[in-house]
C-alpha cells in the first residue's frame, strides 16, 4: 500500500465520520453500535472500504429526511439488522471455523495413522 493509498483512505473515513456526525444523535448512537458490531463479526471485505458504511449512513440520511426515527428505519433489533446486512458476505469467524475444521481434519488423519 503505497502512502498517497493510505492518505486518501485517511481523508475517505474522515468525511465519512463527518456524515456520520451530522446525523442525530439518536442515529450516530446506532450507527456507532452497528460500527463495533460488524468490526467484530463483520464481513472480510469491511476492511477493505467503506462501502458498507457509507451504505448505512445512506439509508440513515434517507430516514431523517423523511423523519423517521432510528429504530424505524433498522428495526428493534439492530444485530438482526446487521446480520441481515452481511448474510452473503464471508466473514472473518467463516474464516476461522474453516481454519478449525482444517486443522481437526488434519489431526484426525493422524491419529487414524497412529
Amino acid at each position: 500500500m503505497k502512502i498517497q493509498d493510505i492518505i486518501e483512505g485517511k481523508k475517505e473515513w474522515r468525511a465519512h465520520m463527518a456524515r456520520v456526525k451530522a446525523l442525530p444523535q439518536d442515529y450516530q448512537i446506532v450507527y456507532k453500535e452497528i460500527q463495533k458490531y460488524l468490526f467484530k463479526v463483520g464481513p472480510v471485505e469491511l476492511t477493505e472500504g467503506t462501502e458498507l458504511l457509507s451504505g448505512i449512513v445512506d439509508l440513515f440520511e434517507e430516514g431523517v429526511a423523511l423523519g423517521k426515527g432510528v429504530l424505524a428505519v433498522t428495526g428493534r433489533d439492530v444485530a438482526a439488522f446487521c446480520d441481515d446486512l452481511i448474510k452473503d458476505s464471508k466473514t472473518y469467524a467463516d474464516i476461522y471455523q474453516a481454519s478449525v475444521a482444517q486443522e481437526v481434519n488434519q489431526a484426525m488423519k493422524k491419529i487414524t495413522k497412529i
